[in-house]
């Protein structure tokens, strides 16, 4: 992992100023898959489907993310779970 996602993950100061979105890849990349879940579960924008789908991968439950990766409009990724959760935290936080 390099440095920048090293720092997304060890920064406990900003949390609560992220989206919920972002705030669901900080709890799942510490650890925390219920409250990365509880972020997004109850939005409805493509964003926050697109992490919800994400999730739902992570958990196993492969018919209920392709459900948001639907809603979001796009297809499950055939990378790894890493890989994907890397991409999108680059998608809502390194890309700023």
């Amino acid at each position: 992992m390099d440095n920048q996602l090293e720092a997304f993950l060890a920064n406990t100061k900003s949390v609560q100023n992220y989206s919920p979105e972002l705030k669901a890849l900080w709890y799942d990349g510490n650890g925390d898959w219920q409250k990365a879940h509880d972020e997004v579960d109850h939005l409805s924008g493509q964003s926050a489907a697109r992490v919800h789908a994400y999730l739902h991968r992570k958990e196993g439950d492969t018919w209920n993310s392709d459900y948001w990766y639907r809603r979001a409009g796009e297809v499950r990724p055939a990378q790894s779970l890493e890989e994907e959760w890397i991409e999108l935290v680059s998608r809502y936080w390194l890309k700023k």
